[in-house]
């Protein structure tokens, strides 16, 4: 900063002045020369006849302008004034082209006296020219012009400007070498100052100045040790601060996001990147942009404009989650910020959709087996007894009903073991083909019963699979259960199973009544029934105990149906 500017001002200066006095040299010496070539010119002219200056006497003209040019060393083109060249020094006159346009010439024929500098094809320089008017009578016959190379000028200023360049680098060069000297005893106590404040400024807070002098820069490194001791205590308070912060956000299961004065979001933690799905380096865009969500943004204004904390209850059908959104205006020393509180409330609305739904259907499935055995007693009691056979019949259907109840608390004990997780699951490699064709005998009777037809296709080298054989089965003869009882005489239901990528898929289907399309994505919840497999009884538990023991097998299960043309149940299982 020292040395670099004192060097250029002083190669500039030199530049500078270099040029100028280059500029005036040339402009003094073409000056010179211009005022020689018109003298000589006049001279000339005046040793002209002008009543012979025509293109008559032109071998004489020519004569001369060759004589004259010898003698001084000049180019001599005498021209008449209409531009025809009469005579000419260097070149073959009646070769020439017209000369009437030339500046020079131009300016003679109209003031007496004239002059340009341009370059010229036939001497190869850049030229001189200078022009004289003849006068006859007062009026212009023609023009005496010399010209002379600038040659030697420029030859002159090019050796000037290379002396000019030579002085200024010399210059340079002691410059630099006394700015450095002079930069270095001045700027070494700032340059050490400037290394151990980089070095404090990069994390090193222990380094500290140790510059001895007592002058300014001495109380400036006592100043500074000083407050680099302070930095580092405030620095470590900070980062505890920081460190409790960042652990309690990132340990929290609510987003939290601090919005400041102008809606940019200033903190967010790692549940709130997952809540609306954005990456770390979010921070700093808009809370419109974060959240997406003009309901978010307008909880946010109200709560900074009230400066009273707003409550949210927000639903995100995309997400399909809920939010409960707490708006909170900070004050004292975070003033002008706002904190925004995501708690997701979708496990908590699922399960009470799931709670409501769970009595509602229990309620439901127990009312009418109930109903039933308060009417056959009642009946008994009011006199039934007292007939044998009527008595029979009805202690009958009290057993039925009973079943009933009794399988259905039977099933929804097994649904509660198996959302626990306390079934053990017992798992070996096993065949599909195996699994299937045991199913399909054990309920070989009851579709014969019915009239209808069960076709298996397996493939025996399929890849075998591990999972808990009975509990499998149990999954496939409950498929295969609802698809015998859903299916008319002369159907037909068909189970297979074939290799997709790692695992084994089950297909069982059939040509029965179907499932319609806005009972299809809830069959497979608890007491859920389509209202066609109502009138063909059952618990309803069915599909949900299946669809369980396929995802503790770690499966899927799916199923696809055409109202009419009968439903197909599919599930898979890992390869072994």
């Amino acid at each position: 900063r020292i040395a670099v500017p004192f060097v250029l001002l002083i190669v500039l200066s030199v530049l500078g002045t270099g040029a100028y006095l280059g500029n005036l040299f040339r402009q003094r010496s073409i000056d010179n020369l211009q005022a020689s070539l018109s003298s000589t010119a006049r001279l000339l002219a005046a040793s002209l006849d002008s009543a012979t200056f025509r293109e008559a006497h032109a071998e004489l003209l020519d004569r001369r302008a060759k004589e004259w040019a010898q003698a001084l060393d000049v180019r001599v083109t005498l021209i008449a004034a209409d531009g025809t060249v009469l005579g000419e020094s260097d070149q073959d006159r009646s070769l020439m082209e017209n000369h009437g346009d030339r500046p020079e010439v131009i300016q003679a024929l109209a003031a007496g006296q004239g002059s340009s500098i341009r370059f010229s094809e036939t001497l190869g320089f850049d030229t001189l020219y200078t022009a004289t008017a003849l006068l006859h009578n007062g009026a212009p016959v023609g023009v005496v012009r010399l010209s002379v190379p600038l040659r030697e000028v420029n030859a002159n200023l090019a050796a000037m400007r290379n002396a000019t360049i030579a002085v200024s680098l010399l210059v340079a060069v002691l410059a630099v070498l006394i700015a450095i000297l002079i930069a270095n005893r001045t700027t070494r106590p700032l340059r050490e100052l400037t290394e151990s404040t980089r070095k404090i400024a990069g994390g090193t807070l222990t380094d500290r100045l140790r510059l001895t002098t007592q002058d300014e820069v001495g109380d400036l490194a006592r100043a500074f040790n000083h407050m680099s001791d302070q930095l580092v205590r405030q620095i470590s308070a900070l980062e505890t601060e920081r460190s409790k912060l960042e652990a309690i956000l990132e340990q929290m299961n609510s987003g939290v996001i601090i919005v400041d004065q102008e809606g940019n979001v200033n903190l967010m933690n790692g549940t709130a990147e997952k809540l609306f799905d954005v990456p770390s380096t979010a921070v700093g865009r808009s809370l419109v942009e974060i959240s997406r969500d003009h309901n978010v943004v307008e909880l946010w204004d109200m709560a900074r404009e009230t400066r009273r904390a707003q409550v949210l209850t927000l639903e995100r059908p995309q997400q399909r989650d809920h939010l409960q959104v707490v708006a909170i205006p900070l004050g004292g020393t975070l003033a002008g910020l706002s904190l925004l509180h995501f708690q997701d409330m979708t496990r908590m609305r699922r399960l009470e959709r799931v709670r409501r739904d769970f009595i509602s259907n229990i309620s439901h499935e127990l009312r009418t087996p109930l109903a039933s055995l308060k009417a056959l007693t009642e009946t008994l009691v009011n006199g039934a007894l007292e007939d044998p056979p009527a008595a029979r019949r009805f202690l009958t259907r009290i057993e039925t009903e009973v079943d009933a109840l009794t399988l259905m608390v039977q099933e929804l004990l097994e649904l509660a073991r198996i959302e626990s997780g306390s079934v053990p699951l017992e798992r070996h490699t096993v065949s599909p083909c195996k699994l299937i064709r045991e199913a399909s005998e054990r309920l070989h009777l009851q579709a014969e019963r019915g009239g209808l037809n069960i076709i298996v296709d397996c493939e025996d080298h399929l890849p075998e699979v591990l999972a808990d054989p009975p509990r499998i089965e149990q999954v496939i003869l409950n498929l295969l259960h609802n698809a015998i009882k859903f299916t008319p005489s002369d159907g037909q239901v068909m189970i297979s199973a074939w290799q997709n990528m790692q695992t084994i898929v089950f297909k069982i289907s059939d040509t029965g009544v179907g499932i319609p399309a806005d009972d299809l994505p809830r069959i497979f919840e608890r007491f859920y029934k389509a209202d066609r497999a109502r009138s063909g009884g059952g618990t309803g538990l069915g599909l949900a105990i299946a669809k369980h023991l396929v995802e503790l097998h770690e499966g899927a299960i799916w199923a696809e149906s055409t109202p009419g043309r009968g439903s197909s149940f599919f599930f898979t299982l890992p390869v072994a």
